[in-house]
């Protein structure tokens, strides 16, 4: 039987249990932000949530955080097609969190306030670096916004059946609009429980689909892989081998080495990520934070390796390829041979609520950027006399951002997600994690350096990015009717990466100024936490 209904959907897929369900958690936790809204009253709480969440609070929100739609549904279709090579991207994505938690956590929460400019503006010149930081900050949000708003309306033709233009750009205004009260109503605050509900959810979902999995073939994962292997035909074997998707050709083991040094090196510079350590109350409790996040992605992650293959197995790697999102409907595909039309609504609501969540995750980042960064600290040069000015501009600022990405969504839903997960991704590693490590680590560090390393790093990423085959000149490309293309790798970072830490070492170098004192203070804060509440107080 196969699973294309007539309309462009699942065959089984029932369009009334989805949005129910959806709807269901759209209105739980609209009234869990609503009061959490009655103690949003200043910029800390507006920003960071009064910095009230525990270590364990703050971790369930961050795995909400990171784990998007494309790990969900993208991950889980990558193992289901790709198998070794699939799995390849959540060891990626784990491994990142460990150099989050040694060289980036802690030392954030001691020295910042609300953004990744505090940190950097700590011993340099406020206004030029502020607005190099701001710059970086909005371009990672707006590329990840686009790619979440994209494979909403990835998700609104595969589950419910809308393959008119019209319909899936309503759908993803709607999805914009839910998102733009969260964050205008809630702040962090009720953003960071919409991510704590959401995470629940998702791992719940994983588990007890991965459980289900399991029982079918006796709670053998050798089994399940023989399933695979099996549905698979004569391709079969090379789901347990590697090269099924990046190939033995040189560039393709570069590539894959990109793609690698970008995800282990990009999470630790993803500005949503680094804000969510301002949310607790002392540099111990974001080690906590970091802690809980990595047990529970990992576990995710393990679930997503059995999903995967159970997908290969009871589903088929060639169904999963014609059905409509290609392998993005493998877990909605496993969902519905387990469980029928009610555990397909489930997982498809918890989907939805995926992206909802991240996207709100990502608006409040850059409307705090803007608002604490550009407008507080270079336009009114830090003398808000209205703290509540500061919280206003961070408002209509989200409310721009929103509407911006609905329109970039509805502009985007039939490109490449991938793509622009890519260069998300791409952009943090090579801008935003030299800039933070060398202010961190570095004595001699100066604000030239700094900028030579964001600016240079946000460009060369963008610009390799636009000239490599993701854009142009393959058949998955972004443009596929045109060929420009002159970079080989669809990855930047391991040109991009180098580039920007030599091109800090470089502007560095050749200024020459640096301020030993602002350091010595900044390493004693940064190690200790002594004088960061002090700082942080709004």
């Amino acid at each position: 039987m196969t699973p294309l209904a007539q309309s462009g959907g699942l065959q089984g897929s029932n369009p009334i249990i989805n949005i129910s369900i959806f709807v269901a958690f759209v209105v739980v936790t609209l009234v869990v932000v609503l009061r959490a809204s009655r103690t949003t009253k200043t910029a800390s709480d507006y920003y960071a949530a009064g910095r009230a969440f525990s270590g364990p609070q703050n971790g369930i929100a961050i795995s909400g955080d990171y784990l998007s739609a494309a790990s969900f549904l993208g991950i889980v279709g990558a193992i289901a097609l790709y198998g070794y090579d699939g799995f390849l991207y959540s060891i990626g994505f784990l491994v990142a969190w460990l150099v989050a938690l040694l060289l980036v956590a802690e030392l954030l929460r001691n020295t910042g306030k609300f953004t990744m400019g505090d940190v950097l503006a700590f011993r340099m010149r406020q206004r030029p670096v502020r607005a190099a930081a701001a710059t970086s900050t909005l371009a990672v949000s707006f590329f990840y916004l686009l790619a979440q708003m994209a494979g909403a309306g990835v998700l609104v033709s595969l589950l419910l059946g809308i393959n008119n233009p019209a319909g899936v750009s309503l759908v993803i205004a709607i999805v914009g609009v839910i998102m733009i009260v969260y964050v205008l109503v809630g702040g962090m605050k009720g953003t960071t429980w919409v991510q704590i509900i959401k995470a629940a959810l998702l791992i719940t979902g994983a588990a007890a689909m991965t459980l289900w999995v399991l029982a079918k073939y006796g709670f053998d994962f050798s089994a399940v892989l023989q399933g695979a292997v099996d549905k698979a035909g004569a391709t079969g074997e090379r789901l347990l081998e590697p090269g099924a998707k990046y190939g033995t050709s040189e560039i393709s083991k570069l590539d894959f080495l990109s793609l690698g040094l970008a995800l282990v090196l990009g999470t630790a510079g993803l500005p949503h990520v680094l804000m969510r350590f301002y949310t607790v109350p002392t540099s111990r409790e974001a080690r906590r934070s970091v802690v809980w996040a990595i047990f529970l992605i990992g576990l995710f992650y393990l679930f997503s390796l059995v999903l995967g293959y159970g997908a290969a197995a009871m589903v088929g790697p060639e169904t999963i390829g014609q059905a409509p999102g290609g392998s993005n409907s493998a877990a909605p595909l496993l969902a519905q041979a387990l469980g029928g039309p009610v555990l397909l609504g489930f997982i498809s609501a918890v989907a939805f609520a995926t992206i909802l969540a991240v996207v709100a995750g990502l608006t409040i980042t850059a409307s705090a950027s803007f608002a604490h960064d550009i407008y507080a600290n270079v336009i009114k040069r830090g003398e808000v006399a209205d703290k509540q000015a500061e919280v206003r501009v961070a408002r209509i600022t989200a409310v721009v951002i929103g509407a911006v990405a609905i329109v970039g969504g509805i502009l985007a839903r039939n490109q490449n997600v991938a793509f622009l997960v890519a260069l998300a991704f791409a952009v943090a590693a090579s801008a935003n994690l030299p800039t933070i490590l060398y202010s961190l680590f570095w004595r001699r560090f100066n604000t030239t350096g700094a900028l030579c390393s964001i600016y240079g790093g946000l460009s060369i990423a963008v610009l390799l990015i636009v000239f490599s085959p993701a854009v142009s000149g393959s058949e998955t490309a972004m443009l596929s009717g045109v060929d420009f293309h002159w970079f080989p790798l669809e990855n930047p970072g391991l040109v991009s990466i180098p580039a920007s830490f030599f091109l800090g070492w470089l502007g560095t170098v050749l200024s020459g100024e640096h301020d030993q004192a602002k350091y010595a203070e900044m390493e004693v804060r940064s190690l200790t936490g002594a004088g960061a509440e002090k700082a942080s107080s709004h």
